[in-house]
């Protein structure tokens, strides 16, 4: 029973070496530097191993490559969108109320109590919430004033 015992470990162990040894092997032959052309094959073709990768398809697909490289090129990059709701300046701000006859001071970028105090009549005037402050709903309301002079000098020329 021992004999029988010890002759099962050893196949066991034998397995387990021969076994390795494999894995050993094929890891190698993975962790092998690939060229270039092999690389580029192998992302732009529809994912072939490296090994079916054969020179005529490195050439059908640096012909593509110069083919579709110009007009990637030619594309223009259109700006992303603004993160958030648009935050005016305090000049935009003191001229729409200005425009709309709430503010009778100098425009100065300045947020001082008339202008407070300008943007709390407009908003009572308006239907808004009032707290003195430019936020999404009280801007679109005002921002139809900020262009209006511009707009009626151009209408009496």
């Amino acid at each position: 029973m021992k004999r029988f015992l010890m002759v099962g470990v050893l196949v066991c162990f034998g397995l387990y070496m021969f076994g390795c040894k494999n894995k050993d092997q094929a890891a190698t032959e993975m962790q092998e530097p690939l060229s270039m052309e092999t690389l580029s094959a192998v992302n732009v073709t529809t994912n072939q191993a490296p090994s079916e990768v054969k020179a005529t398809d490195v050439k059908a697909v640096e012909a593509k490559v110069e083919v579709t490289a110009p007009a990637a090129l030619e594309q223009k990059l259109e700006p992303l969108p603004p993160s958030g709701p648009y935050k005016p300046s305090v000049k935009e701000i003191q001229t729409a109320l200005k425009n709309s006859n709430f503010y009778a001071g100098e425009v100065d970028g300045k947020l001082g109590p008339k202008t407070k105090a300008a943007i709390e009549e407009f908003q009572k005037a308006n239907g808004l919430k009032v707290d003195g402050k430019v936020g999404p709903m009280t801007w679109q309301a005002m921002s139809k004033y900020v262009d209006v002079a511009a707009k009626e000098a151009v209408e009496k020329r």
